[in-house]
């Protein structure tokens, strides 16, 4: 599932690409999208991001909503033919942006721009003390709760992950036992982590391709993601694959406390 560092790739990618373009027709290739209004005839004034979401401004005060899901993607290109898995294709004068799904799960909405606001974003005005006032001392582990969109926007299995041997803490541990200082390492390592992810375009493990068609490069920058028996990188020990909360967790059992 594309991350904050994929869909933040995204975002940057569009906003260099197609700013002041007009949208000259909306082509619906899936009848699960039949219902979605038609913005053609509109310009792109603005992309923007919220936590795993993409955001597309137009300039009748009204943005169009994306959300990638499981397998969804975004495919700028000036080929004529529709590409396999496309379910929605926005013709943008000689070029297409195109939605790649094969799962089909990735949703579409058109809504007021006013009504999207961004929430617990570590890139944009995260609040720390906040957070630990509403959702550090919860009963959950700590690996669901930095994947809990109420809490923290934008995190999946990947980045938690990764997140969580960079600060040295067990997936498991319970959100509650977590210090306030350790709680600090953690929200640092993450936009450490988020950051490197996003200058590498992504995390290409499965399905991701950036705007263009490409994959990303911070796979070569994963720890313990995928690595199961395999050497840590810090202390040598065997990193092993649990299943937690129904998701493949990596992790180091020697330098992760």
């Amino acid at each position: 599932m594309p991350e904050l560092p994929e869909v933040e790739t995204l975002c940057r990618q569009l906003r260099a690409s197609v700013l002041g373009d007009e949208i000259k027709s909306v082509r619906i290739c899936d009848d699960k999208l039949r219902g979605l209004e038609n913005f053609a005839g509109r310009i792109i004034t603005q992309v923007r991001r919220s936590g795993k979401t993409i955001l597309i401004d137009l300039d009748d005060s009204k943005s169009v909503v994306i959300h990638l899901r499981m397998t969804g993607r975004l495919l700028l290109h000036s080929d004529r033919k529709k590409h396999p898995h496309s379910r929605l294709r926005l013709v943008l004068g000689g070029r297409s942006l195109e939605l790649i799904d094969p799962r089909r799960f990735a949703t579409v909405k058109v809504t007021e721009t006013s009504a999207v606001t961004a929430a617990n974003d570590l890139l944009e005005g995260f609040k720390m003390r906040e957070f630990i006032e509403n959702h550090a001392g919860r009963k959950v582990s700590v690996k669901a709760l930095l994947m809990d969109a109420r809490a923290i926007a934008g995190i999946g299995n990947i980045y938690a992950c990764e997140i969580l041997h960079a600060a040295g803490i067990l997936p498991e541990t319970r959100a509650e036992g977590l210090s306030y200082g350790q709680w600090r390492d953690v929200i640092k390592q993450a936009r450490r982590i988020l950051k490197k992810g996003i200058q590498k375009r992504g995390t290409s493990v499965s399905d991701w391709r950036d705007l263009y068609g490409r994959p990303g490069e911070n796979q070569h920058e994963l720890k313990v993601y995928g690595r199961d028996g395999q050497n840590c990188f810090r202390c040598g020990g065997n990193i092993i694959r649990v299943k937690h909360s129904g998701r493949g967790t990596y992790y180091c059992p020697e330098c992760q406390k």
